[in-house]
Order: C-alpha cells, then structure tokens, then sequence
C-alpha cells in the first residue's frame, strides 16, 4: 500500500484555521469558505491512514485525526461498519460533513412541542460531496451508512472540539439524554512530520 498523502490533511487544516482567523465568530463565512476546502480534501481518497480507517464490528468509530490546539475545531473520520447508524442527535456546534469512501443517509429532525418531527426525506452523501449543520441551519439528525454490505467512510469538521462537547440524544418523544462522545483513539496521525518531503 502507498505511503498516504497527509499533506492534504496539513493543507486543509492550514486553511480551515486561516479561514477561522479571518472570520472570527462568523459561523456563516466560515462555512461558506469552509466547504470548498471539504470538498477538495474528500474528493481524493488517498490521504487517511489505514489505522483511522479501521471499523467496529458493534458501532461506528470516531477517529480523531486533528484538534487545534485553540479548540476552535476538529477533524473527524466517522468509520460505519455495513449498516450501522448513530441515535438521533445534535452537536451544539457548526459542522460540516465531507464523504470520503461509499454512502452516507442523513435525515434531519425538527424539535416540536410533540416531539421530533422529521424534515423530509434523507439526505444521500456521496464521495466529494459536503454538507452543513449547526444550531442555526438545523442541528439534529440520523446518519446512517446507506450500505448494508460495505463500509463507509465521512469527514466530519466540527466548531470545537466535538469529543469533549456536551451534546445530547433525542427520543422519538423528544426527551433528550446529553452524552460527551469522547473519540475511538488514542493517538493522531502525524501530519507535521515533514522530513520525507524535504529530503526528497
């Protein structure tokens, strides 16, 4: 297998924080110049390490691969085994979702004073494609891995650092139970070594 291309992992955490410098506490900008960066990370699947691309028989995994050091962000791999799926639920901060590897369903919800009502039919996410969520453009969903016999890989990039984050899991009734995620590793990859490039 070919070394992975981490640098394009690097650039768009360059630019994402160069984003967030010249937008500061201006969620619509950042998403707006955001997801072109998304998009030109997902579109070439030739980047993420093997290790962070691992799923779980039982769950999805949610790998960790960059936290800025100010928590202004994070970069997540959402790994789905065939058919799994993650309970209705927020985020309390703007995100944005790039597909990777195979196909994701997305169904948003709305909170009612009889509970959760669903918005529509599901979103479908293909490799390349990006979306948005955050409290003000609607902020709970369902994702799903929309194959029963394969895996599916998203990028998720979240406005904090989404594993230490006190969100919440919403019932059908619309009571919630809030949750911290946490993350599935213990270590990142290592996008700042850079001795390879500049020895070749």
């Amino acid at each position: 297998m070919s070394t992975p291309r981490l640098e394009r992992l690097r650039d768009f955490v360059r630019g994402l924080s160069s984003v967030i410098e010249q937008h500061p506490g201006d969620e619509a900008a950042v998403l707006k110049a955001g997801k072109p960066l998304l998009h030109e990370l997902v579109k070439q699947d030739d980047w993420l390490p093997e290790a962070f691309a691992q799923p779980h028989p039982e769950h999805y995994q949610q790998y960790l691969l960059h936290a800025d050091a100010q928590s202004r962000f994070s970069v997540v791999a959402f790994v789905w085994g065939p058919g799994q799926c993650t309970p209705v639920h927020d985020h309390r901060v703007w995100g944005m979702i790039g597909m990777l590897r195979g196909k994701e369903l997305a169904q948003n919800f709305a909170l009612t004073p009889k509970g959760l009502q669903a918005e529509g039919a599901p979103a479908t996410l293909e490799p390349g494609q990006v979306e948005a969520v955050s409290p003000t453009i609607g902020d709970i969903h369902q994702v799903a891995n929309a194959y029963p016999d394969q895996v599916s890989i998203s990028i998720h990039v979240y406005g904090g650092n989404i594993g230490a984050v006190k969100r919440a899991v919403f019932q059908l009734d619309g009571t919630e139970k809030q949750f911290i995620s946490g993350y599935s590793n213990d270590v990142l990859p290592n996008i700042w070594d850079l001795s390879r490039e500049v020895s070749a």
